[in-house]
């Protein structure tokens, strides 16, 4: 790769999208060198759609974390952020992205391990099973911003 190429960085996070350590990790990341972020939402099934048919809801509640986290990430970031809605599911979201967009490293952003769902599924180490580096934040506000 050359080194005017920007490296192709996929931040993976819903309810963490717009907390102080992942702004950190991302500002920290855009001081090493020229990248370019997209941050990925995954579509999260609510209440029946988790069991009747998780793609078959609206995407308000992801659309929401893309409406905050987005311009806060781009501060952070130093320029701007690219975003998509992805699969209910967080490996399949990030799978389809990598696949379709493709991406040089990813940054996943969880809740505190006693209460995040995808450290439960091992989700970041699923996700270094596609061959990408992979850092994990784990972020223990809600949002950088006050209710």
């Amino acid at each position: 790769m050359e080194s005017s190429t920007p490296t192709r960085v996929l931040v993976v996070a819903h309810r963490t999208a717009a907390t102080p350590a992942l702004l950190e990790a991302v500002r920290q990341r855009a001081a090493r060198g020229p990248c370019a972020f997209t941050l990925l939402v995954p579509n999260v099934a609510h209440g029946l759609h988790r069991i009747v048919d998780a793609e078959d809801q609206d995407d308000d509640d992801a659309q929401a974390v893309l409406a905050l986290a987005l311009p806060l990430l781009e501060q952070a970031a130093g320029a701007q952020v690219e975003s998509m809605v992805g699969d209910p599911e967080p490996l399949n979201a990030v799978q389809d992205a990598v696949n379709l967009h493709g991406f040089d490293e990813i940054i996943v952003s969880t809740l505190p391990a006693r209460v995040s769902r995808w450290l439960r599924l091992d989700l970041p180490s699923k996700i270094g099973g596609l061959g990408l580096p992979v850092t994990t934040i784990t972020a223990t506000e809600r949002s950088a911003t006050p209710a």
